[in-house]
């Protein structure tokens, strides 16, 4: 394995762990400040991404599809439990949980452009900072936008509901049962290729100046 490779892991995955984390716990203030307590009695309101991690789904899995050499590297973390019980409209309460974490990738986004931009006038050469901080952008950028995709459980398919009438709503999320492999199914088209990623990367040009 080459030396940019290995730099890349090392960069690329504690930029990975690090929005994941703020990403999730952006779902579980949110259902604080709107009476579920849940997150926070099982100590999900945390910064520690070990409190974060699925060991299927952000260790094994990706690994197995890198090892396989699939065209698509897929993971997730462990979800923050969102009780929608204790909301006064559940379906509006959890558009608003759903929201927060793509809401907060973009601001981490943002502050990471505004770091960048303070830095780069002041460093000469190569720096190992500015590219993590750059690596660090783009990630929430394409955690951001991947998670507004409106198939359930993605956090779009939470705004959706929100939008829509009761009764439309509840018939949409039927098709929660197989979201996952409409998700991979959608990934193996290029769906991530052709919109997530380049959509990511004009933001983050745009961002960086």
């Amino acid at each position: 394995m080459g030396c940019g490779v290995v730099q890349g892991l090392w960069l690329g995955i504690p930029a990975f762990l690090l929005a994941l984390t703020c990403h999730e716990v952006a779902h579980g203030y949110v259902a604080k400040r709107l009476g579920d307590p849940t997150a926070e009695e099982l100590g999900r309101l945390t910064l520690n991404p070990i409190k974060h991690i699925s060991l299927f789904g952000t260790v094994l899995f990706p690994l197995m599809l890198y090892l396989a050499h699939s065209p698509v590297i897929f993971g997730w973390a462990k979800p923050v439990p969102v009780d929608p019980r204790y909301f006064r409209n559940p379906l509006k309460g959890m558009m608003w949980v759903g929201m927060a974490g793509p809401v907060a990738n973009f601001i981490l986004a943002t502050i990471a452009a505004a770091f960048f931009r303070l830095l780069a006038p002041l460093t000469s050469g190569q720096s190992i900072l500015l590219e993590f901080v750059l690596l660090f952008m783009l990630v929430n950028l394409v955690l951001g936008f991947f998670n507004l995709i409106p198939i359930p459980p993605l956090d779009g398919s939470r705004i959706v509901t929100g939008l829509l009438p009761r009764n439309l709503a509840i018939e949409y999320l039927r098709i929660e049962r197989f979201g996952f492999l409409i998700l991979i199914g959608l990934l193996y088209l290029g769906v991530f290729g052709l919109f997530i990623l380049p959509i990511a990367i004009r933001c983050a040009e745009f961002l960086v100046g």
